[in-house]
């Protein structure tokens, strides 16, 4: 079955994407729940004007999203956390702590659009993230996890 997305949809597409999916997710999931339409000959026309009149719109997003992605350069984010025997975390550090840091250096994100590599952080050391700006403007970021100062 062929749709059109209406809104991004993780591990599927991005919103106006066409993609195929199986009768069953499309029919009792993705339409009913509003996040896609069908991908009939009409909607298909509707679509790709709208796209067309969009592409300018786009650009400047894009150019937008490389500015705030060019403010992660030279970035040092450290975030302290109580440590345990070792190295190790008391609790975790997520995306959301990430996005808090990010936000105290003028960098504003939702914590959706963060994900650190191999998921929570559990010890003290470096660790990389990739931060998704746009669709298509998507930064690798390091950052440090250190013991808090007692």
């Amino acid at each position: 079955m062929e749709i059109i997305l209406k809104k991004d949809v993780e591990n599927l597409g991005f919103t106006d994407d066409i993609v195929l999916v199986k009768n069953g997710y499309g029919r009792n999931y993705l339409i009913p729940q509003g996040l896609a339409v069908l991908a009939t000959p009409s909607a298909k026309k509707v679509l790709a004007e709208t796209l067309k009149q969009r592409a300018h719109k786009e650009q400047k997003l894009i150019d937008d999203a490389q500015a705030e992605a060019d403010k992660l350069n030279g970035l040092a984010i450290k975030i302290s956390a109580k440590v345990g025997e070792g190295d190790k975390l008391f609790g975790s550090v997520s995306n959301a702590d990430l996005a808090e840091a990010l936000a105290a250096n003028s960098i504003n994100l939702d914590k959706k659009y963060i994900s650190v590599q191999g998921g929570l952080v559990k010890r003290v050391g470096k660790y990389e993230a990739k931060i998704r700006f746009h669709r298509e403007v998507i930064a690798d970021f390091a950052f440090d996890v250190v013991a808090e100062a007692k």
